[in-house]
């Protein structure tokens, strides 16, 4: 996500967790486990959003198909969510926010599905075993929900000039389908949408098929690497489609027509950006790349959405080099909690650095200076907390989160030299590809590769309060 076009202010996300009526279907069967059995966390205890996720299962895979009608808003929908329990589940938790469920299967059985704010709460017929493989089938509907913090920002899904779009940083995906809402919790998808025949509709990964009928065209995309839920997108528009491929790597971009005039270089900058990338991050993580570029003026940022960043407007190039940079960052090498988004922003923002440095403007150098010194434009609360630690939910993708963050990697570039620090960066997409991470795991890293004591650097930069020295002695 861009720090330069959001302030992502989130303690509404945060607290949409608020109880609503319940409503769901009877379960039929006997229990066939005698495994004593508990249900599951309804939240996985994340420091930011102590509510979101679930615990007691791990999910595999989602497969979503959906049917959308843009002129009511409306989204008929089943979710086929194939997981693995963690522990003996007489219940387990789903995140869903608004819409109406209308049946609950689990392994082909009828599940009750009670409704509790955004939990949905699921007990099968019969417990479900630690370690057992297991299928819930949800069928759901209604008009889904635009989910706005106390800033104004928006998430979940929106409603466009010819469509909408779904976006999901950090609790909006849970407006369009029900899932584990954790970064923790990564999966593979397949996404099917059916949608009026004058339109498209674009999501993550490989566009498998297309076919229309009468009225109605239905598109079929599948993600076979692991996403976090956050990054899963579906975009419903008049779109112009621009097919290439860089050194066999699939490009695909959806361009509204009212963007066209502008984004006219789009398919050749991703090309551009994601072969530089490899050179300086390693092996692309995916099986595609491309770009959405919508006209939706009322949104105010973009987002690293896997394989396909969604541009509210016709980008310039940092701002794509910052996105395609997350498929590293962020959507490939995923946080395993809100509190880590440095390893997201920071990194993607220092990739903005080092691409104008290498495009002969100014160098990463000289950008770390002015962020020091409070004269770049986007400097502004730099030093408001230390950026592996935000305070709350409100200020997760706060400057010091973007900026300082990549001051730190900078720091350490200086620190260890240009050859142990690109070798640092290629190792942590290789060893952490399609992972999750935390803080100390790239800090470990950082001490392997280099040999150097670097606690104090990383003490200063990213967990101590204030400004820190712009040199250490």
């Amino acid at each position: 996500m861009s720090r330069a076009l959001r302030q992502l202010a989130l303690p509404a996300a945060a607290a949409l967790l608020a109880c609503s009526a319940c409503t769901g279907s009877t379960p039929t069967g006997k229990p066939v486990s005698r495994t004593p059995a508990s249900p599951g966390a309804a939240g996985v205890a994340d420091a930011l959003f102590p509510q979101l996720g679930n615990g007691g299962y791990d999910v595999a895979h989602y497969a979503l198909t959906l049917t959308y009608q843009p002129d009511e808003n409306m989204l008929k929908a089943t979710a086929v969510i194939t997981a693995r329990a963690t522990q003996s589940l007489s219940s387990f938790n789903l995140d869903l926010h608004g819409l109406a469920v209308r049946k609950t299967t689990v392994n082909k059985h009828a599940a009750q599905s009670v409704r509790h704010g955004d939990e949905l709460v699921v007990t099968p017929s019969a417990p479900v075993s630690r370690g057992q493989k297991f299928t819930t089938v949800i069928a759901y509907d209604g008009v889904p929900k635009t989910i706005e913090d106390s800033h104004g920002a928006t998430e979940g899904w929106m409603e466009t000039d010819d469509g909408a779009v779904g976006l999901g940083e950090p609790t909006g995906s849970m407006a369009w389908f029900p899932g584990n809402h954790h970064p923790s919790d990564k999966a593979t998808y397949d996404i099917t949408i059916t949608v009026p025949a004058t339109l498209k509709a674009i999501s993550n990964g490989t566009l498998k098929h297309r076919a229309t009928k009468g009225e109605w065209a239905t598109y079929a995309w599948s993600s076979p690497e692991p996403m976090p839920s956050y990054a899963a997108t579906v975009a419903v528009g008049d779109f112009d489609i621009s097919e290439t491929a860089s050194g066999g790597l699939p490009v695909h971009v959806a361009t509204d027509p009212d963007e066209k005039a502008k984004a006219q270089r789009i398919p050749s900058l991703v090309r551009e950006a994601t072969a530089w990338a490899v050179t300086r991050f390693g092996l692309y993580p995916f099986t595609s790349t491309g770009a959405i570029v919508d006209h939706f003026p009322e949104l105010d940022y973009a987002l690293e959405t896997q394989t396909r960043p969604y541009f509210h407007k016709a980008p310039d190039d940092k701002l794509v080099v910052h996105e395609i940079a997350h498929q590293w960052f962020g959507n490939s090498v995923t946080p395993r909690s809100w509190k880590d988004m440095w390893l997201n922003e920071g990194f993607a923002t220092y990739a903005e650095w080092l691409w104008e440095e290498e495009q002969g403007g100014n160098t990463a150098q000289e950008t770390f200076d002015a962020f020091y010194d409070g004269t770049h434009p986007e400097s502004d609360g730099t030093w408001d907390f230390p950026p592996a630690a935000p305070p709350n939910a409100e200020q997760v993708s706060d400057p010091p989160v973007y900026g300082r963050a990549a001051m730190t990697l900078h720091q350490v570039r200086k620190a260890v030299g240009d050859k142990i620090f690109f070798s640092i960066l290629r190792t942590w997409t290789r060893d952490h590809r399609h992972g999750s991470v935390q803080s100390a795991d790239f800090i470990d890293l950082c001490h392997e590769k280099s040999g150097l004591p670097l606690d104090a650097l990383f003490n200063d930069w990213l967990y101590k309060p204030g400004k820190p020295p712009r040199t250490r002695p």
